[in-house]
């Protein structure tokens, strides 16, 4: 948590339920209009239009971050990480999933070393491949 947050957990996983609860209510199955809706025109325009979007926003966190580390203002890393969480719960509720899902997986792997983590993925992907 960094020294400038007053949000508690709770309170962040809420605002990530209210804002799932609005784009599933903008999908287009949901009676979502892409000409009032830039939720619904997103999903409209299927996967390309949102995956372009999230690459175009994880590039931009980065940027943000490399301009921090030369005295840019930080809050542009804030801003750019919503617009970047924003973009992947699109792509979340596109595929039926929520934020639940990845808090869920978080959780999962609390308490275990990123290391390990990477080495129990990539058993498991040779593992698979082997099938």
């Amino acid at each position: 948590m960094s020294d400038h947050d007053s949000t508690p957990a709770s309170g962040t996983a809420d605002v990530l339920d209210r804002l799932a609860a609005v784009i599933d209510a903008r999908k287009p199955a949901a009676g979502g209009d892409p000409g009032q809706s830039y939720v619904a025109r997103l999903l409209h325009k299927g996967p390309d239009g949102f995956l372009k979007k999230i690459g175009e926003e994880a590039t931009e966190v980065v940027m943000a971050c490399k301009d921090a580390d030369h005295g840019a203002d930080r809050q542009k890393i804030v801003n750019e990480v919503a617009d970047l969480w924003f973009h992947s719960m699109v792509a979340l509720a596109h595929y039926g999933l929520a934020p639940r899902d990845v808090a869920a997986e978080l959780a999962r792997r609390e308490g275990t070393s990123g290391i390990e983590e990477k080495a129990l993925r990539k058993a498991q992907a040779r593992e698979a491949a082997g099938d």
